[in-house]
């Protein structure tokens, strides 16, 4: 039995709406078992009461996130960066997908960490994503060699202001399974005794796969409250079992019961047309303040806000015809126009450019607005 804790440099950042210990890769063990176990003791998990009070996870998976970057070999990236999901009550690390709001926390972090030069007054930092093989380009304001922190671009779930930070993910289709649309169809049904009857669901794998669901399908609105939906089992076990029937359609899991073991992808997805709602600060929203309403599942809870990647994939099915995005959406015509995703803490517009090449489907980037901040840098125990 250890007798003492090891200490490990690392860098506590926030990214979008998620928050995330940040390691160089040479400071952390490289045996694979160790540095899982080393993930999960530093988070505090497992923990059944879903708190972890022992680590520095914040009990939700917005929250209980590693990230690791180091410099590149590769000629299109300056550095390569792998997302770890670290779960809350589970022991299992998930390496299945990326986390797309700490992909914003990354360029600066490698700008600040010496690992790019940054000059003049904007700095791009080409990120490789390990996760899903793409490329990430990050943009953002500098000062003196170094990113710059305020600034007035507002990130909904965020309080306060930032300094904006461009994010570009380049060919995202196909990041999870090599497909824009897994199974080929913009559309697919499901059936299962313990859903309501034949259930339509998008599969779209951009950035990550999700699995985008009608809200009505499901005996939802799709303007549910994140505690709201959560008090709901029936929705919930739905929610979960429409996720795991879409990882086997899309051929990421042999059956139910393996994709049950695979928390972090696919996601799953309540859409809606727009309507007005609240947001869970308590201000209203009209139905002219969006385009399309999203409320999605990650790692067995419903998100605070929205995953960034569930973002970037629900830009991308809006512009693809027939998918329950694009049949819920209000779609601007021109291409360059974001759509307006949304979510339970605000509104995310995000950009896509999907293109049909001899009647192949290609999304050839997506492309969003975030925040990032610095919090901590020292020493964390494990």
């Amino acid at each position: 039995m250890a007798t003492r804790q090891s200490g490990y440099r690392a860098v506590f950042m926030r990214g979008g709406t998620s928050k995330a210990v940040i390691f160089r890769d040479p400071d952390i063990p490289a045996d694979p078992d160790e540095r899982h176990a080393m993930f999960l003791r530093l988070m505090g998990s497992p923990d059944p009461a879903r708190r972890q009070l022992d680590g520095l996870g914040g009990g939700v998976s917005s929250l209980s996130k590693v990230c690791i970057v180091g410099p590149s070999a590769r000629e299109d990236a300056d550095v390569d960066y792998t997302f770890a999901q670290i779960p809350v009550t589970g022991t299992t690390v998930d390496y299945s997908a990326n986390c797309g709001n700490m992909s914003s926390a990354i360029g600066p972090f490698a700008v600040e960490e010496g690992l790019v030069a940054a000059n003049g007054d904007e700095a791009t930092v080409r990120i490789f994503n390990a996760n899903t093989s793409k490329i990430i380009v990050s943009r953002f304001p500098v000062r003196d060699g170094l990113p710059v922190v305020e600034g007035d671009f507002v990130n909904p779930g965020v309080a306060g202001s930032g300094a904006p930070i461009r994010l570009d993910f380049l060919d995202p289709g196909g990041a999870t399974t090599g497909r824009l649309l897994p199974t080929g169809s913009p559309v697919d049904t499901f059936e299962h005794p313990d859903l309501p009857g034949p259930v339509e669901a998008s599969l779209v794998d951009a950035t990550n796969m999700v699995a985008f669901v009608p809200a009505a399908f499901l005996g939802a609105s799709g303007i549910e409250t994140p505690d709201a939906i959560e008090a709901d089992a029936t929705l919930m076990h739905r929610l979960e079992l429409l996720r795991r029937l879409a990882s086997v359609r899309a051929g990421l899991s042999a059956d139910e019961a393996a994709a049950g073991r695979i928390e972090g992808n696919p996601k799953v997805a309540l859409v809606s047309a727009p309507r007005p709602y609240a947001l869970t600060s308590g201000e209203s929203v009209g139905a002219d303040g969006f385009d399309v309403g999203v409320r999605i599942i990650s790692m067995g809870q419903a998100h605070r806000a929205i995953t960034l990647t569930g973002a970037l994939c629900t830009a991308v099915a809006a512009r693809i015809p027939g998918t329950v995005v694009a049949s819920a959406a209000r779609v601007p015509a021109a291409a360059d126009t974001p759509v307006r995703i949304g979510h339970s803490s605000g509104i995310l517009p995000a950009v896509s450019d999907v293109v049909t090449t001899d009647g192949a489907l290609t999304a050839r980037s997506a492309g969003v607005f975030r925040t990032a901040r610095r919090l901590m840098e020292g020493q964390v125990y494990a």
